[in-house]
């Protein structure tokens, strides 16, 4: 079992919609599949799964589902739930835009740490601090010194690292000087705290059309499309497709994507 943790304590980074499009990839690729939600105010993840289950039903789909290993209050619970989950192949748990010690405790038991960020300076505040005269990179920020600390607890609980990724979310097609900046801050703090950068999801409208089915691109199909498929769509799967072979789950994954 393979524990993947979504996090970033910036809100709004796209931490939810990583989520699901991972653990419904990996579920595509016929990879068991489990899922926490650990976000309880807005539990995004939860229940873009419920209507998943719902819409398949309503609409007789035949769709993957991962398990949701429920309700998950504090560290004991959490590690029930992933004893509980011993017999999955991946584990992926979205965590909420706070520091919270549960929060803390999922980054401590993560094989994976994947961080998305939006293309600005508003989000790699959290990962690193600038100069606000020269725009050099300082120190690292907040959230950097809590990965590199649960990253010391794993390795001495469990002789393990932890493969840490961040995503280029939503990168815009303007601007690129603002672009080249933002990506020259983080590819120095990628040599300084060690994590992998690596392009994510754009913004791309059928991402937001689908969330509300319980749906990704990776489930359309011929008994699959809730919404009129275009060229855009097309793309969108081929963005994903590459997201999980960078990441590290192709081929199979890929194969599976591929299929229309």
């Amino acid at each position: 079992m393979r524990v993947i943790v979504v996090g970033n304590e910036k809100g709004g980074a796209g931490k939810s919609t990583i989520a699901v499009h991972l653990a419904v990839a990996l579920a595509h690729d016929g990879a068991r599949v489990a899922i926490v939600d650990l976000d309880r105010r807005q539990q995004s993840t939860a229940r873009f799964f419920a209507h998943r289950a719902r819409w398949a039903e309503v609409n007789n789909a035949e769709l993957p589902h991962p398990t949701s290993l429920g309700d998950v209050a504090d560290a004991a619970e959490l590690d029930a739930a992933l004893s509980c989950a011993s017999d999955r192949d991946f584990v992926v748990i979205d965590t909420p835009g706070a520091d919270t010690e549960l929060a803390r405790a999922a980054h401590q038991r993560a094989d994976m740490l994947v961080t998305p960020m939006n293309d600005s300076f508003v989000d790699f505040d959290v990962l690193g601090v600038v100069d606000p005269v020269s725009l050099d990179l300082v120190k690292p920020g907040h959230y950097s010194e809590q990965v590199w600390e649960a990253r010391k607890l794993k390795a001495a609980a469990t002789g393990r690292g932890l493969d840490w990724v961040v995503l280029r979310n939503r990168l815009a097609s303007v601007d690129p000087r603002n672009r080249r900046r933002v990506d020259e801050r983080v590819k120095a703090l990628s040599r300084k705290v060690g994590f992998r950068v690596l392009s994510g999801l754009r913004d791309r409208v059928i991402y937001r059309e689908l969330f509300p089915f319980g749906l990704t691109v990776a489930d359309l199909g011929p008994g699959v499309r809730p919404v009129q498929v275009s060229l855009g769509h097309v793309a969108a799967r081929q963005e994903l497709r590459v997201l999980m072979g960078d990441l590290g789950f192709a081929p199979q994954a890929g194969a599976v994507l591929a299929a229309e």
